[in-house]
């Protein structure tokens, strides 16, 4: 039964975690059964800075940052894949104790959490997929060797941070310049990674991996997001039983764009769930 507490009452804490893939940082609020909530490239725990206390009025909300993003220590190039970036999850969650959860992604984060339910489905109680492209063949050979959005040659005259801005902007609500400068700040500190998780994602082999899953699933659109929205229908179809549910006008930084409109939509969805944390 949803609490009645204000989720201005829900404080965020922050930490850094030791895992066996290195030192993880994470964000996280409130009690309850556990949350993981995972962020697009190149962001970090701070694409869901409005959307974890919200969720902790009634969850154990726990933002990570992805290895080698935001605060998180980097894996050695060589073994940045999805299923390591997932397996590194669940090396935080052996970490903090936790056995089953419900996982929530957007974005590369969808995809990573996707994998996370495919890998070890018996500890993924609900999945929520937020603008999750369908990465089959097909979408491999059309990006294979192509420029990818944040990819900009780096000046010493410092241009590439204004181009940089200016491939993101057409992809976020017109006019908001706090949604574009948290971007920039997490684009940078990411490094080569703002490009690489891209092409992590469409390295990743989906249509192998998506007869797996097993957890009840909610497929989230966000109506004006280019690059994700005509893939929602593709992916909600291709997961057995799964609901869909569109959110008018959102875009590519949706969590923090809409943080109520998120938030509510996987708590709705949530609370029609079995959620027992057992290991």
């Amino acid at each position: 039964m949803p609490s009645s507490r204000s989720f201005l009452e829900v404080p965020t804490q922050r930490a850094f975690v030791e895992t066996r893939s290195g030192r993880i940082h994470v964000a996280s609020a409130g009690l309850g059964f556990p949350v993981l909530l995972l962020h697009q490239t190149p962001r970090s725990w701070d694409e869901f800075r409005d959307v974890l206390p919200r969720l902790g009025r009634d969850y154990r909300a726990i933002a990570m940052d992805t290895v080698g993003f935001g605060d998180s220590a980097p894996l050695p190039t060589e073994q940045n894949s999805i299923e390591r970036w997932a397996a590194a999850a669940f090396d935080l969650l052996d970490a903090l104790g936790v056995g089953r959860f419900a996982a929530v992604g957007h974005h590369t984060g969808a995809v990573v959490a996707m994998e996370m339910a495919a890998s070890q489905p018996q500890r993924v109680a609900a999945l929520v997929l937020s603008s999750c492209p369908y990465v089959d063949a097909a979408r491999r050979a059309a990006h294979h060797g192509k420029r990818v959005i944040d990819d900009v040659e780096r000046r010493a005259d410092g241009t590439h941070l204004a181009e940089l801005w200016q491939r993101r902007q057409p992809f976020y609500p017109a006019g908001d310049v706090d949604l574009l400068e948290r971007f920039m700040r997490d684009a940078l500190k990411a490094g080569d990674l703002a490009v690489e998780g891209h092409r992590v994602v469409n390295r990743y082999a989906m249509e192998t991996r998506i007869p797996l899953l097993r957890a009840p699933t909610l497929v989230i659109g966000a109506t004006d997001d280019p690059h994700a929205f005509p893939a929602a229908g593709q992916v909600a179809r291709a997961i057995a039983g799964s609901q869909r549910i569109d959110i008018q006008g959102g875009t590519v930084p949706l969590p923090d764009q809409m943080p109520q409109a998120f938030a509510e939509a996987v708590r709705a969805f949530l609370a029609t769930q079995e959620l027992a944390a057992h290991h």
